[in-house]
């Protein structure tokens, strides 16, 4: 493989572009699959920090994700859109990893992830600057605690933005079976906020 894999910004990419890139890479064009990765890179990292909530299991988890997809990448048949078959390989990936931890629970002492924006010291006020850590540090707590079924369709749904229909297809499951995995998981973090409902509501 010739491709080296970037946090970095993605560059611009039409909806045509990325399927002549996918045909191309499925054809052993190396170039198409690193275009391909300077792409989704982004979106795939921040989706495993998300769901592994480590900024260097995410890291590995991401690498991890384009090695599979690019090893299977003849397996893609088009049925779903790219996107949406590369957060089904991130996904499985990042279930392997949080088995092989054994969930280790979530600590509120752990450093926000460095991807999140922090306010410098010299701008704003750094009480309320350790007010939004601190929500931020209980909103990810809440999740990090779902079942793992949950705990993914609120990455995919709530915060990755997918529609009902790409979220059943990245985990290989029915629409009824998301809505109902999703009416759940609200309702579980709607109980497990409650008790910091008053911080949450002053940000």
């Amino acid at each position: 493989m010739g491709w080296r894999y970037s946090r970095g910004r993605r560059s611009g990419l039409l909806a045509e572009e990325e399927v002549l890139l996918v045909r191309s890479a499925q054809r052993g064009e190396p170039e198409a699959f690193d275009r391909l990765v300077d792409w989704y890179a982004p979106g795939i990292y921040n989706f495993a920090l998300r769901m592994l909530q480590s900024a260097e299991e995410a890291e590995d988890a991401a690498q991890e994700a384009f090695v599979r997809a690019y090893t299977s990448l003849r397996q893609f048949r088009g049925r779903s859109s790219f996107a949406t078959w590369l957060h089904r390989v991130a996904m499985n990936v990042c279930l392997d990893q949080i088995k092989r931890r054994r969930r280790q629970p979530f600590s509120l002492a752990r450093e926000d992830p460095p991807t999140e924006p922090r306010l410098p010291a010299s701008e704003g006020d750094p009480a309320s600057a350790a007010e939004r850590r601190e929500r931020q540090a209980i909103i990810r707590s809440a999740i990090d605690s779902l079942p793992e079924a949950q705990r993914a369709i609120v990455v995919l749904y709530d915060l990755e933005g997918l529609s009902y229909q790409e979220c059943a297809q990245a985990l290989n499951t029915s629409v009824g079976t998301v809505k109902s995995r999703l009416n759940r998981a609200r309702l579980a973090l709607k109980t497990k906020l409650a008790p910091q409902l008053e911080l949450l509501r002053s940000g």
